[in-house]
């Protein structure tokens, strides 16, 4: 688990992983967020279903993929947050909607 290494000094937002209010700061990816939670994997293999996490965090490795704002498969290092966000862990396989 990571932490921050400064106070944000009030540009603090909320963001929902899994139903959960979690602070963010204004301005940083959603992997950075996930990467400080307890539990700080972002998803699991379609094949295996083992537990990945951001890793590259430039968008070149694709093991941060999660839900955010309903959309399945984004990339969280690449994403920044936005107060109110919901971000949700992949498991498994995309579902494409009918």
């Amino acid at each position: 688990m990571f932490r921050k290494l400064h106070n944000p000094g009030g540009t603090e937002l909320t963001v929902y992983i899994d139903d959960v209010a979690v602070p963010a700061e204004a301005g940083e990816s959603v992997a950075a967020v996930l990467l400080r939670q307890e539990a700080c994997w972002v998803r699991l293999t379609p094949v295996k279903e083992t537990k990945r996490a951001p890793y590259c965090m430039m968008g070149v490795c694709f093991d941060c993929l999660a839900e955010v704002d309903g959309v399945g498969s984004v990339q969280t290092c690449l994403t920044t947050v936005e107060d109110g966000m919901s971000i949700v862990r992949q498991l498994g396989k995309r579902r494409l909607a009918k």
